[in-house]
């Protein structure tokens, strides 16, 4: 059986905005940052953020501060780019350099558990690119932490902000499809042939992709009970480009049953092997990547759930499908830093929490137990649920 929390969300919220704000208020009594402009740290100045980059460039809420990389010339080349004053090899010369406020962790995934506790310790809040931490029992520390040292910690990814998100919680909630029996979600490609770390031990195409569509249905569906997967290795030896050719050490083909109680079944595939006829980055494809079903209805997810732009819906009061909340309204997947700095200059809270990114790290450990014992493994985490507030 799952803990139990001990709390509705909107209790949850009015604590943790209310430990925000106070962290925010002891910063901006020591000069060190006016509550209205959030100073940022950006460790990784790689591919992630080529977009993060732009977007807290462009946030009312967000100073530049510092960038960092243990490639000093692109941590130069981003503080070049982007006017950032400050630019550093590795953390703790940032930690020790010019102040900032927000930590946000654009590292390679491997290294996002250790990077992080280090910025909590120095007493930075964190934004974290998925996955918040390796493992559970290393996230479970980070949040321990984060709370003993008066700031915060999030997660990515940010799906669960996105207009067609909401349009589904509320279908949902509402009981639109009636009594909730299944659903699936897929993602995958034929794989990163940039950088190795993808292919290593803790990589792996679950913390890469399927970590979307796990926030998505455990968004829409509650937290999982327990799970039940089967993993494999389909192409054993990739190439890439920063180490040439490489021995696949984590999944890259996954296959995760979810029971989220109440008779309610899930369903997540992903991988590294999935052939599409269109590009990765072709975001207004009409493709299902989600399917929720019901009794009296389903609705399917048109595009990925990182950047969808539809959904399409059909219930037993209205038998022909309809497409809905095809607007972007804001939304794309790097905003994520850019909302944690607005939410911590105003007090506002964000949709999504430590709490969800962790319990999603504890399904991908153990959709991994349960592939190398071959049974069905209970988990014991919770999150605040519904996401969305109001259904």
């Amino acid at each position: 059986m799952r803990r139990k929390t001990g709390i509705d969300r909107r209790e949850f919220m009015r604590r943790g905005t209310a430990a925000g704000a106070a962290a925010l208020a002891a910063r901006g009594a020591s000069g060190a940052a006016p509550a209205a402009k959030i100073k940022v740290g950006v460790i990784g100045c790689g591919s992630v953020s080529r977009k993060y980059l732009p977007h807290l460039a462009g946030c009312a809420h967000a100073e530049l501060a510092s960038a960092c990389d243990i490639k000093p010339e692109r941590a130069a080349q981003a503080a070049k780019k982007f006017k950032i004053p400050n630019h550093y090899p590795q953390i703790d010369a940032m930690l020790a350099g010019a102040p900032f406020d927000l930590l946000v962790n654009l590292t390679f995934m491997q290294e996002h558990g250790r990077l992080n506790k280090i910025a909590l310790e120095a007493g930075k809040h964190v934004w974290s690119e998925k996955p918040l931490a390796n493992t559970y029992a290393e996230g479970a520390a980070l949040v321990e932490l984060a709370k003993k040292k008066g700031v915060r910690i999030w997660g990515a990814p940010t799906v669960v902000n996105s207009p067609q998100f909401e349009f589904m919680a509320r279908a949902i909630n509402a009981r639109k499809l009636g009594a909730l029996a299944a659903a699936h979600a897929s993602y995958g490609h034929l794989g990163p042939d940039w950088s190795a770390f993808f292919y290593e031990k803790l990589g792996g195409s679950m913390p890469d992709l399927g970590v979307y569509n796990l926030v998505t249905l455990t968004g829409l569906l509650g937290p999982a009970r327990a799970v039940t997967a089967m993993l494999s290795v389909v192409t054993p030896m990739r190439t890439v480009g920063d180490k040439g050719e490489v021995r696949v050490e984590a999944e890259d083909n996954a296959m995760v049953l979810l029971d989220h109680g109440k008779g309610v079944i899930s369903h997540v595939q992903c991988g590294f092997n999935y052939f599409t006829p269109f590009q990765h980055d072709d975001t207004q494809q009409d493709h299902h990547t989600i399917s929720i079903i019901g009794r009296e209805g389903s609705l399917h997810l048109c595009g990925y759930d990182w950047a969808p732009h539809g959904v399409d819906i059909a219930t037993a009061d209205s038998r022909s499908f309809t497409r809905r909340a095809t607007g972007a309204q804001g939304y794309c997947w790097e905003q994520g830093a850019s909302v944690i700095c607005e939410c911590l200059a105003t007090g506002k809270e964000p949709r999504w929490t430590a709490e969800h990114a962790l319990h999603v790290v504890e399904i991908m450990e153990a959709a991994r137990e349960s592939q190398e014992h071959g049974r069905r493994v209970a988990l014991k985490s919770t999150f605040p649920w519904p996401v969305v507030e109001g259904v």
